[in-house]
């Protein structure tokens, strides 16, 4: 059965074309649930208007469908908590150049 640990390691090979940081360490992943050989993913991203939504979306489906033992993905974008910087890792923090000092 596939894990959450596998679908996020995959997550991490998928960016925002606007961005060079990969969408798991940019805080875009809000959820994974895994039925059976389905994976449904809820995303955010930094705006509801955000015009690469749909390269995204095809990335993550083109991605997680690579792993082994799953035959469907669903991506949803969600927005009733906005995205702010704070979701950020701190290496993607590092990355954008934001700095606490």
């Amino acid at each position: 059965m596939v894990t959450e640990e596998e679908v996020m390691d995959v997550l991490r090979e998928c960016y925002d074309p606007e961005i060079p940081i990969n969408i798991v360490d940019l805080g875009f992943v809000r959820g994974i649930d895994i039925e059976g050989d389905t994976v449904h993913i809820k995303l955010t991203l930094t705006t509801p208007g955000c015009p690469m939504h749909r390269t995204i979306c095809d990335d993550v489906r083109n991605k997680v469908l690579g792993i082994k033992g799953v035959k469907d993905v669903e991506v949803e974008f969600v927005f009733d908590s906005p995205w702010t910087p704070e979701e950020m890792s701190e290496k993607a923090k590092k990355q954008m150049g934001f700095d606490d000092k």
